[in-house]
């Protein structure tokens, strides 16, 4: 099941949902060649995150902790 969004920046992005439990699966830009955002929480074993980017840090919630020294963007990153 896919959805279309419009981003902050005014693309478009493609939103894809399980069919049976409507969990977010991953994100894509309309550009094919641009990374895919898959939502970790959608995966059957834990990732390692240690080279994980973190983005839209100003919008995180109270209380998440990103470490000290990892890539992070306070909005979208540039392409």
């Amino acid at each position: 099941m896919n959805f279309w969004s419009r981003a902050d920046s005014g693309r478009t992005l493609t939103c894809a949902f399980c069919p049976q439990c409507r969990l977010a699966l991953w994100h894509q830009g309309d550009d094919p060649a641009a990374p895919i955002s898959v939502k970790g929480g959608s995966l059957d074993a834990p990732p390692d995150l240690g080279a994980a980017v973190h983005i839209w840090t100003a919008r995180r919630l109270p209380g998440v902790v990103i470490p000290d020294g990892v890539r992070q963007f306070s909005g979208e990153p540039p392409q």
